[in-house]
C-alpha cells in the first residue's frame, strides 16, 4: 500500500562535466545525507550523473539501462529510492536526456524528455532524440509523474500527467541564471520557475518536486532555488539560490484530496472536448497542408529568361 506521507530530500548539486565517476561519488554521498536526516525518497537534478553541456561528449558519457553505474544506483535505491538524471543509451544507440525512478532495487520509471530546447545556448536537439510518452506511475508514495525541465513549460505535458492520476509531479531540472532585475534575490529565471510550479501545483491539486542544480558549465551558471510545492501552491521546503544544497519536505497525499473535493477542476474536465478539439485543429493543418502541395503541382512550371534563350540556342543548332 502506498505512503500517503512521506519525506523527500531534493540533492541540489554542482556535477562535474562528463566525469560519471565522480558525480556517482556525489550521488552516493548526498543519498546517505539524506536517508540519514530521515529522506524517503531522494530527487536528483537533469544530467547530473553526467554533466549537461556535453555536446560531442553526449555518446562517450551515455549509459545503457544494464550499465554498472546504473546498478550502483539500483543498489542505492534499495536503502532509499531515488530519481536520477543521465544520458541514457537505447538499443537502437539513440541516446536521451532521461530521468530514472529507482526503487527497490529496480528499476520502475524512465521518463525521455520531450521538449528538446534547441534555442539560445540551447542545442539540445542537435544531440538528444525525443521521448515520445507522458505516463504517471504507481509508487511507494503514491501516484506521481517525471517531467523533465522544458516539458513542463508546455502546459499540456502536465494536464495529461494530471489526468493520468498523478498526484506528485517531480520535475528534475538543469536551468541557468537569465538576467536579475527589480532589486530580486533570485534571477528572472527563478521567478518564473517559482511562478509556473504554484500555478502548477494549485492548478492541477498535485505536489511539485522542482530539482535544479548550481554550479558553472562551459562559462554558464545555474541558480538552484529548488523547492516542494503543495496542493494549494505554498512551499513546504525551500533550497539556496546559487549554491549546494539539500532540502526535506514533507509531502502529505491527503492534501490533494482537500484541495480536489475543494476546487474540482479535474473532476469537471472533458477530455472529449479536448481531444475533438486538438483533433480538429490537427486536420485543418493537415488540409492546409495538402492544399499548398497541391498547388505546387498544379502550377506551371516557371523558366526564367536565361533557360529559354539556352532552349532557343540549342534548337537553332
Amino acid at each position: 500500500m502506498a505512503s500517503t506521507q512521506f519525506t523527500v530530500a531534493v540533492a541540489q548539486i554542482s556535477p562535474r562535466l562528463g566525469d560519471v565517476e565522480a558525480n556517482l561519488a556525489l550521488y552516493q554521498e548526498r543519498v546517505r545525507a539524506a536517508r540519514g536526516a530521515g529522506a524517503d525518497l531522494v530527487v536528483f537534478p537533469e544530467l547530473s550523473l553526467t554533466g549537461y553541456f556535453l555536446k560531442d561528449m553526449v555518446s562517450t558519457v551515455a549509459l545503457r539501462l544494464d550499465a554498472a553505474a546504473v546498478g550502483t544506483l539500483r543498489e542505492l535505491s534499495r536503502k532509499v529510492p531515488l530519481v536520477a538524471g543521465f544520458v541514457e543509451e537505447a538499443d537502437d544507440f539513440r541516446f536521451y536526456n532521461s530521468a530514472v525512478y529507482f526503487e527497490d532495487g529496480a528499476i520502475t520509471h524512465v521518463h525521455r524528455k520531450l521538449y528538446l530546447p534547441t534555442y539560445g545556448l540551447f542545442d539540445e536537439g542537435r544531440y538528444f532524440a525525443r521521448g515520445d510518452r507522458i505516463r504517471a506511475v504507481d509508487s511507494k508514495f503514491g501516484r506521481c509523474a517525471i517531467l523533465i525541465c522544458e516539458d513542463t513549460w508546455h502546459p499540456s505535458t502536465v494536464y495529461v500527467a494530471a489526468l493520468d492520476g498523478a498526484l506528485t509531479l517531480i520535475c528534475p531540472s538543469t536551468s541557468p541564471l537569465r538576467g536579475i532585475s527589480d532589486g530580486q534575490v533570485q534571477d528572472n529565471n527563478a521567478r518564473y520557475w517559482e511562478l509556473l510550479n504554484a500555478m502548477y501545483a494549485q492548478t492541477f491539486s498535485l505536489h511539485v518536486i522542482y530539482a535544479n542544480r548550481v554550479g558553472f558549465e562551459d562559462g554558464v551558471g545555474f541558480w538552484g532555488g529548488s523547492e516542494i510545492v503543495d496542493p494549494l501552491g505554498a512551499r513546504t521546503a525551500k533550497a539556496k539560490y546559487y549554491e549546494d544544497d539539500l532540502i526535506l519536505g514533507e509531502v502529505q497525499l491527503k492534501a490533494a484530496r482537500r484541495q480536489r473535493v475543494a476546487s474540482p477542476l479535474l473532476r469537471d474536465e472533458n477530455v472529449d472536448l479536448t481531444i475533438n478539439e486538438l483533433l480538429r485543429i490537427r486536420g485543418r493543418d493537415l488540409e492546409a497542408t495538402a492544399r499548398t502541395l497541391l498547388q505546387a503541382e498544379r502550377a506551371p512550371l516557371r523558366i526564367g529568361k536565361d533557360t529559354r534563350r539556352a532552349r532557343r540556342a540549342v534548337r537553332r543548332r
